[in-house]
């Protein structure tokens, strides 16, 4: 079922927005991966014993948390889509995981969030000094992990690809409150800090499979658009969400500062008077200013317009994929850009009571 509909999205207009009929149940994608997937997981817990004894708490609280997996799925997928995957891939999937975590326990200390996964979050539990600090263990243990292969590959290309998502967090600190930001810059920060761990997952499992490099090239354009694709979807929930359905703390950007793509659409269209609001509501900001702020947003059509830009990077992902031979494994890559095309088309101004 899941090839089949795939292929019929690989025939059609590769920009166009998906269709609503036949939705994708994340088990389609995901559940022919669940031995690779179960093995990260393994893995993963095996890790813990690695940190001291007293601090091992917390790493588990940190590594034990169960989201989707998109990384290591990615690295599963590619891995097929090019030969075979294999206990190589699984020790990627693990150190790219850790990287991501690592990232999100800094993220959640900068944005001061409560929930994560639906549980509060490492910061709420044992306070900033102590998640920042483990934040780093993880790095530094994901570091370790990659110089274990043989090849100098993997550990060069997880540093750079995590210097990238901190460069790219660096920019988006510095860019806070800053009205005059543009599509531009924002894509370059978020292919930056979430599009590179796309990719990152892609090459290497595609490299690991001994991939020509043509095959790697293309997986690689594929995560680095769908990666992207993934964060401006990821900000649109930040607004248009619901904590329920998200499981973690949302409307973090707008207490932050933080301009997406759905405020810098609205600050494009508006008049002078409404971006002088706008800009007043940010810069003190207090919870009261959200409905008026997301009814600007609607009247904008900052939603419309960030999801066509969704599927605009979900096209360019589908087409990097053209050039692969057909297998299970790329109609399932074809099937994740379906299922965020999805998800992205779900959000609407009636969860927030607009």
């Amino acid at each position: 079922m899941l090839a089949a509909e795939t292929s019929a999205v690989a025939a059609t207009d590769l920009t166009a927005p998906s269709s609503k009929q036949n939705p994708l149940a994340w088990k389609q994608i995901s559940g022919r991966l669940e031995p690779f997937l179960d093995a990260v997981n393994l893995r993963m817990a095996q890790q813990i014993q690695e940190f001291e004894p007293e601090i091992a708490n917390y790493a588990e609280y940190a590594l034990t948390a169960q989201g989707k997996q998109l990384r290591p799925v990615l690295v599963a997928l590619s891995a097929g889509a090019t030969g075979e995957a294999n206990d190589s891939h699984v020790l990627a999937a693990v150190i790219i995981e850790m990287v991501h975590l690592a990232t999100l326990v800094h993220d959640d200390v900068m944005d001061e969030a409560a929930i994560r996964r639906g549980r509060p979050t490492l910061a709420a539990n044992w306070g900033n000094e102590l998640s920042v600090l483990l934040g780093d263990c993880l790095f530094a243990h994901a570091l370790t992990l990659a110089a274990s292969f043989p090849t100098t590959e993997i550990c060069r290309a997880v540093s750079s690809a995590t210097n990238t998502v901190c460069s790219g967090e660096i920019l988006q600190t510095q860019r806070r409150k800053n009205f005059e930001l543009t599509r531009e810059e924002y894509f370059k920060v978020v292919t930056m800090k979430t599009g590179e761990l796309f990719a990152l997952s892609c090459d290497l499992g595609a490299y690991l499979s001994r991939a020509s490099t043509v095959k790697r090239s293309a997986l690689r354009q594929f995560g680095l658009a769908i990666g992207t694709a993934y964060q401006v979807y990821d900000d649109c929930l930040d607004l248009f969400g619901s904590e329920a359905k998200a499981g973690k703390s949302l409307g973090t950007d707008l207490v932050k500062g933080k301009l997406t793509l759905p405020m810098i659409i609205a600050m494009e269209r508006a008049t002078v008077a409404e971006r002088e609001q706008f800009q007043a509501a940010v810069q003190d900001w207090q919870p009261e200013n959200l409905p008026p702020v997301l009814q600007w947003l609607e009247k904008c059509d900052a939603l419309g317009t960030s999801r066509h830009a969704v599927h605009r990077y979900l096209g360019s992902a589908r087409e990097a994929l053209v050039s692969l031979p057909k297998s299970e494994s790329r109609a399932g890559l074809f099937g994740l850009t379906e299922y965020l095309a999805q998800q992205t088309d779900a959000l609407t101004h009636h969860e927030i009571g607009i």
